[in-house]
């Protein structure tokens, strides 16, 4: 067989979403998400390996444009639909795919590469780092409790048709995403996503609902969430899983958390993707009832190195040279001279002696401020040759806000 990627065209759109599926356990999704699928995926940046007209491998790619520190929206290829059909494992066919993408990437000018991983362990060989991780919860409602603030007065909580809201719930989100690195601006179309509600996808619960927060008629934050109705011998035992939340004011955010924590019959609010400095921690009367957890999301890969790098700002002044090691895209191996701070940066390439020396997986790792430097090096990841330079670089590429992917794609 060749493993040499071919670009979809969109006739063989279906065959090649079925090898996807099956790759991925072989459940029919249903037709609303199928479809919703469908219409964005964006075939020129789609790619399939094919075998006797077999498709045996798919990778694709959406045009994004995520949020850094600074707040600028920089452009981002959101690798996803990535399979090897399980007769064609360890044949190179997924070096393949990622080989032709990260170059179709760099020819765009993309400075950046995201994903999100099924299994982690896969893509640190590409140079994808985690960059962002997620907050989970599972509140025992019953005994966990969160303050009214002063500044509640003159809210407003109301019911409303999800997709009747959608374009207020929308300009909200459109809002905050300039202020939290990771989170990424959608375009045409993504405003569909977290309406998406197949049956299948409600764990046993409610159809979607969502409460909007208003302060004199202006829409200021919202919750969309299900709803399971559940009862034992002792009483009323409902859980609430939080699909998402986003406000523009503290008083309006606490609104929201605190009615999801008041529903009638209800025990029990499980939170599966929220950032991990999300402030109804720091609300709660007992953290330890909420039972948090945290796995990785976003990985991310510089593609081009001092593009990426001068695209963000820094909290301090930096001035480093990096010593890249990038095995798989190596236009970017080499020493690089990054100088910046909160008003901007340049990178460029350098003869100078390195400061610190790492791999582009540990940059990637550590680009949106979520992973220190300094953490990377304690686990023998990042090697300072310089004395003083990790601490500095440490500082400077922090953020004041944990980065965080809100949705998936």
């Amino acid at each position: 067989m060749t493993t040499e990627p071919r670009v979809l065209r969109p006739d063989d759109w279906d065959v090649w979403y079925a090898t996807l599926e099956r790759a991925f356990g072989g459940l029919a999704e249903a037709p609303e998400e199928r479809e919703l699928w469908r219409a964005l995926t964006e075939t020129e940046r789609s790619l399939g390996v094919w075998e006797d007209g077999r498709c045996v491998g798919t990778a694709g790619a959406f045009s994004f444009r995520m949020t850094v520190p600074g707040g600028a929206a920089v452009p981002a290829a959101g690798v996803t639909m990535v399979s090897v059909a399980a007769t064609h494992r360890r044949r190179g066919v997924l070096t393949s795919l990622m080989r032709r993408q990260l170059d179709d990437v760099r020819a765009l000018g993309e400075p950046l590469a995201v994903l999100t991983a099924s299994e982690p362990a896969i893509y640190g060989r590409f140079g994808y780092g985690i960059g962002t991780y997620q907050l989970g919860a599972t509140v025992d409602t019953s005994r966990v409790t969160l303050p009214r603030l002063p500044d509640e007065d003159g809210l407003r909580l109301r019911f409303a048709e999800p997709a009747e809201v959608r374009v207020e719930c929308e300009a909200l989100y459109a809002r905050v995403v300039p202020e939290r690195p990771g989170m990424i601006a959608r375009g045409p179309g993504w405003e569909r996503l977290p309406l998406l509600d197949p049956e299948g996808g409600r764990g046993g619960g409610s159809p979607l609902q969502c409460v909007l927060a208003e302060r004199d008629g202006v829409p200021v934050g919202y919750a969309r969430y299900h709803n399971k109705p559940s009862w034992e011998a002792q009483g009323p035992n409902g859980v609430v899983t939080l699909r998402d939340l986003e406000a523009v004011e503290p008083a309006a955010y606490a609104a929201l958390w605190r009615f999801l924590f008041d529903l009638d019959l209800t025990s029990t609010v499980v939170v599966r993707n929220r950032p991990v400095d999300d402030a109804w921690q720091y609300l709660v009367s007992d953290v330890r009832r909420s039972l948090l957890t945290s796995r990785d999301s976003l990985h991310v890969r510089l593609v081009d190195v001092g593009a990426a790098l001068a695209a963000r700002t820094y909290r301090t002044p930096v001035d480093v040279v990096f010593d890249v090691v990038d095995a798989f895209c190596p236009w970017n191996t080499g020493r690089w001279r990054l100088s910046g701070d909160a008003e901007g940066a340049v990178c460029a390439r350098t003869e100078d002696p390195a400061d610190l020396r790492l791999s582009v997986r540990e940059l990637g790792a550590a680009y949106l401020g979520g992973t220190g430097l300094g953490a990377l090096a304690a686990a023998g990841r990042v090697t300072e040759v310089r004395a003083g330079a990790l601490a500095r670089a440490t500082t400077a590429f922090g953020s004041d806000l944990a980065p965080w992917l809100p949705h998936g794609f």
